[in-house]
């Protein structure tokens, strides 16, 4: 963000309204006589006298704190983290699953966050789905436990994962599934699913031990899970001496040969760390044992298995060690530790075969397809071009030759190189020409959509679980309402809802929806229902906002145009994201019901006679007209909503159904979201007319800095107004089931809403101020919600994306720093190939439009839209 738009009372970023993020041209500073201060590039620093002075370092410093320079400083970073993340790669491999199993830390939640990866959460039905999967395909699922007692309590708590209530005929087949050997063994099989887990019993090696891993690898049981880990039959006389330790080094050598065989044929073999005690907590019989002793002969066991194909479950000791005070009598893990490991092998063996979303440790990265890598290979001819274009101007120049460019891009360009602390040189600007612009523009956006790619489409970058609190919520919400309150200054307007407040209230909306989805905090109804009414109120405003232009200018120009300009600000990045991303479109489901919301209301505005002030003025019978469009969008509607099946019958009809239905060719994620802000719009463009009108017959004038009513008249409003906003409130604490919620949130929606648009601009002083902060934000808001999917949160939004592990809040303000900078890049980049592909001439926009239906016909037909 420039400082100088956040400190101007004139400050914006270019783009026009509509509803979909744009914002208005911004000023600069000027010097004494109009021109800019040559010093500061614009900012002019004035005496007491009125003369001017020299400007000190801090004005400099100041000077540079802007929207580009920040960008750069972003980039910077970011090939900075390419360089770190490329070095942990390569020394370390990029298998996730020596991630999930080697280190990790304990979230607020007492909940294990693995290092660098997410971890799925496995119930009784994921497990089993697991296991039915892989069976289907005729897999053996074989787990074996060996060990001592704590292997034992693994192997009980893996097997209750599996079971499910059963009958009472089939009681005796389960106790015959679960029989136990005298010495202390145990299994269960459930052939069904293909599925085997014994427990072995073993105190330390012995000659039986190692022929029955002979025994097992005999068997031939592939893709098998070994779970291994035990001390010696001493340990609890506590003389682990030097000779012990070598003894216990030469046993685990025997061991090695066997493992190897068993990692052969595809299975894994994980050691199982001794866990740490509690020392006080120890038993009689216990007390002789020290942390120290477990420490050494850990240490040995590392070094034994450091360079052989089993693996050292280190995650597991990180766990029990974290959960060293509630462990049982001091030395058995509890209950909700054992939990945690068994999650951890659930996440180890099924992760890469579901593809949960949720859960990237142990998954393999998403295969590309074609089609993106057409739509790379075109931008990366984009960037070739661009190349080369800067290449051949820049011989010239060398050559001596003249190069001539645009006075108009010359001023840009200059200004551009000031803004930097810079000049531009000569063939930099020579390359800004009307052919060079969206060329530039397009290799730029290519650049910026790889990053998207490497970031959420591979395992380059690392990945954790979302983690909410009340903290975690509710800290950054105050901080950014902090700022935003900061940087609060007189707006140009005194109009209700004009421009500064709708982006400021776009802005505000878009960052505490941000923070929502960052922390996760879906899962606190009262939250789950604000957010809601905080999306719908983005709706609202989209129907006021184009009622409102509409009713001041009568369409004047190209309806037609300006309808095409709005879409394509709101589909560019998502349809871009689509073929990059291999997303379906449905994916970034708040475009496509912000487009389908605009389609309505342009059909609705468009439908013979246009309304607008002078035409009611001219003819009063368009009163009527404007209700019966009103009642008739309602209606339509409402006949929508009443028929599921008329709705999916319209919805899933070829060729449209490929913009409706996710991944998995269903419409239910589409009817949910579209059955909750059905009345939205229309509620928006219901109020913009009602307040037009109740303008227009002078209820109320907006037109100075004076209150809008009388002060017993505002009293009263503003009491009706927070009672609305109030009622909202208690109804979303009093709710106790999401489905109920949302149906009446449907109905209810625009009390709370209105009740804000109220308490906003019924004073004169609260109206004529705005913050710069939330309104910067609002004008790239559309950017910021479809762009964190892929660079800020992580694994489509399930998870977080990290750059800096191991520092989750210096990592999240680095990663919403960069997620910023591009978000901004990407609508500045929008707005510069926006006249190219919407020419101010529909005759032009429909051969662009033309144009773009034939080049989706080969994408279409891939996807059997045809």
């Amino acid at each position: 963000m420039e400082l100088r738009e956040l400190r101007g009372g004139n400050g914006g970023s270019g783009g026009n309204g509509g509803g979909v993020g744009a914002g208005t041209p911004g000023t600069s500073g000027t010097s004494t006589n109009g021109s800019p201060s040559p010093e500061l590039g614009g900012i002019c620093i004035g005496g007491a006298a009125g003369g001017q002075r020299m400007p000190t370092r801090a004005d400099i410093f100041m000077e540079q704190l802007n929207a580009t320079n920040a960008k750069k400083v972003a980039l910077l970073l970011v090939l900075g983290f390419i360089v770190y993340h490329g070095l942990l790669n390569w020394n370390y491999g990029s298998d996730s699953c020596q991630w999930l199993l080697s280190k990790g830390r304990f979230k607020g939640d007492n909940e294990w966050q693995p290092y660098g990866c997410m971890v799925h959460k496995y119930s009784l039905t994921d497990t089993r789905r697991c296991l039915r999967y892989l069976a289907f395909f005729d897999n053996k699922n074989n787990f074996v436990f060996i060990g001592d007692d704590s292997i034992r309590l693994l192997y009980e708590r893996f097997v209750e994962q599996l079971r499910q209530p059963l009958a009472a005929d089939e009681v005796a087949d389960e106790e015959d599934n679960n029989a136990s050997v005298t010495d202390g063994s145990a299994r269960f099989e459930d052939k069904k699913l293909h599925m085997l887990a014994q427990y072995i019993r073993a105190e330390e090696v012995s000659p039986s031990l190692v022929e029955q891993l002979y025994r097992l690898e005999a068997e031939k049981q592939l893709s098998s899970v070994y779970v291994v880990g035990f001390t010696y039959a001493g340990l609890l006389a506590g003389n682990t001496t030097d000779d012990v330790l070598r003894q216990y080094a030469a046993n685990l050598t025997l061991l090695v040969a066997p493992f190897h065989r068993l990692v052969a044929q595809t299975s894994r073999v994980l050691w199982k760390l001794a866990d740490r005690v509690d020392e006080e907590k120890l038993p009689p019989h216990w007390k002789l044992l020290q942390n120290e002793h477990i420490d050494r002969l850990n240490h040995v066991a590392r070094g034994v298995f450091r360079y052989t194909e089993a693996s050292a479950w280190e995650s597991a000791w990180h766990i029990a060690n974290g959960l060293l005070d509630n462990a049982v009598d001091g030395h058995q893990l509890c209950a909700h530790g054992q939990r945690l490991e068994v999650q951890l092998l659930w996440n180890m063996y099924c992760n890469d075969y579901m593809n949960y979303n949720d859960g990237t440790c142990c998954s393999s990265s998403e295969p590309y397809t074609t089609l993106q890598i057409v739509a790379y290979a075109l931008f990366g001819v984009c960037m070739a071009l661009v190349c080369g274009m800067c290449l051949r101007r820049w011989l010239l120049h060398l050559r001596g030759q003249t190069l001539y460019v645009p006075l108009q891009q010359q001023q840009q360009s200059h200004e551009g190189g000031r803004a930097s602390g810079g000049s531009p040189s000569n063939a930099l600007s020579a390359l800004i020409t009307d052919y060079g612009t969206p060329m530039v523009a397009l290799s730029l956006l290519g650049l910026i959509l790889a990053y998207f790619y490497l970031c959420d489409r591979t395992n380059f970058f690392m990945k954790e679980n979302k983690y909410y609190s009340e903290f975690s919520f509710w800290i950054p919400v105050g901080y950014v309402f902090a700022l935003g309150l900061f940087f609060t200054e007189d707006s140009r307007f005194t109009k209700v809802l004009n421009r500064d407040q709708t982006d400021e209230l776009r802005g505000w909306i878009l960052l505490v929806v941000l923070i929502y989805y960052m922390t996760g905090a879906q899962r606190v109804l009262p939250i789950h229902m604000h957010i809601k009414l905080l999306i719908s109120g983005y709706f609202f405003l989209t129907g006021y906002t184009h009622f409102t232009h509409m009713w001041q200018t009568g369409g004047s120009g190209s309806l037609f145009v300006r309808f095409f300009q709005a879409m394509f600000r709101a589909n560019f990045l998502s349809v871009l994201l689509c073929f990059c991303m291999n997303r379906p479109y449905q994916f970034y489901y708040f475009v496509p019901l912000l487009s389908f919301w605009l389609c309505i209301v342009y059909f609705v505005l468009a439908l013979p006679p246009r309304i607008s002030s002078a035409s009611v003025d001219a003819n009063p019978l368009h009163y009527l007209y404007l209700v019966c469009k009103c009642i008739g969008c309602l209606g339509g509607i409402t006949v929508l909503f009443m028929s599921e099946v008329f709705f999916e019958r319209i919805f899933v009809t070829r060729p449209w159904k490929a913009l409706f239905v996710t991944t998995d060719d269903d419409l239910h994620e589409w009817w949910h979201q579209w059955k909750l802000d059905r009345y939205t719009v229309a509620f928006g463009m219901i109020y913009a007319a009602c307040f037009h009108i109740a303008q227009k017959y002078n209820v109320f004038d907006d037109n100075n800095h004076g209150n809008l009513f009388s002060r017993r008249t505002s009293i009263s409003v503003t009491l009706l107004a927070l009672l609305g906003v109030g009622v909202y409130t208690s109804f979303s604490f009093l709710c106790r089931n999401v489905q109920n919620c949302e149906e009446i949130h449907s109905y209810i929606l625009f009390i709370p809403i209105v009740g804000y648009v109220i308490l906003r601009n019924i004073s004169g002083i609260l109206r004529t101020r705005y913050s710069a902060f939330f309104a910067w934000f609002g004008r790239i808001s559309l950017e910021l919600f479809v762009c964190q999917y892929h660079i800020w949160l992580a694994a489509d939004r399930h998870g977080v994306l990290v750059l800096l592990p191991g520092f989750p809040t210096l990592n999240m303000i680095i990663t919403s720093f960069i997620f910023v900078c591009a978000s901004h890049e990407v609508h500045r980049l929008t707005q510069i190939l926006l006249p190219y592909a919407v020419p101010s001439d529909w005759r032009l926009v429909m051969r662009n439009f033309v144009i773009f239906l034939i080049v989706l016909i080969p994408v279409a037909r891939s996807d059997g839209m045809f």
